[in-house]
């Protein structure tokens, strides 16, 4: 499983969060973002091109060596300044209050404690910080759930351990943030992947 954890499932994850229509949806939920923000599972760097000039510094966390590698080139031509500073976002070498902005994409579906991983996003947050998101998740349908319910333990061995049926504002509000914006629609693609929230969250 390491050589297809550590070398497939990156360049699977880029291909199917990348393309217009998610960079599309990455920029509206990277929208507002400024100063000094920490980026959890931050991947090839897919939101890189999308950075609002108002942010100063990027921590980036990601635990994947061939991610981080296949975001050099997009790091080198950006002009906010991209960090990395640590591989694990449950347990982040930040320290508490001090980050302006968060930022979550496609990341709460399949990090093995998403519950850690907010409340590590809160302890770094100055009060009033905003944690923006985009993340898949299960579908309101309840025709649609049920697939995803069935499909799920598939998709977790096949996507290293991603989830269709986390619901990420209950998980978001279950860690204490205030939830002051969403938008919860259908993506293009089959349904059971691609029930989208894009939100914003406050830390109090």
């Amino acid at each position: 499983m390491g050589v297809y954890r550590d070398h497939v499932v990156p360049r699977l994850v880029e291909v199917a969060c990348g393309g217009a229509q998610m960079e599309r949806w990455r920029a509206r939920a990277a929208e507002g973002l400024h100063g000094r923000v920490v980026e959890i599972g931050f991947g090839s760097g897919l939101n890189v091109p999308v950075y609002p000039p108002e942010i100063t510094e990027v921590l980036a966390v990601e635990p994947a060596h061939v991610a981080r590698d296949r975001a050099a080139h997009r790091i080198a031509a950006s002009p906010v300044p991209v960090r990395h500073v640590g591989l694990d976002g449950q347990v982040l070498p930040i320290d508490d209050h001090s980050c302006d902005g968060a930022l979550s994409t496609f990341t709460l579906c399949t990090i093995p404690d998403a519950g850690a991983a907010l409340a590590e996003l809160r302890r770094v947050l100055k009060p009033g910080g905003e944690l923006h998101l985009l993340e898949h998740g299960l579908s309101p349908d309840p025709k649609v759930a049920r697939r995803q319910h069935r499909l799920d333990p598939i998709e977790q061995r096949v996507a290293d351990g991603c989830h269709l049926t986390r619901d990420p504002i209950t998980l978001v509000e279950a860690a204490g943030f205030e939830v002051i914006r969403q938008d919860r629609r259908y993506a293009k693609g089959p349904k059971p992947w691609t029930w989208m929230t894009s939100a914003v969250a406050v830390s109090p």
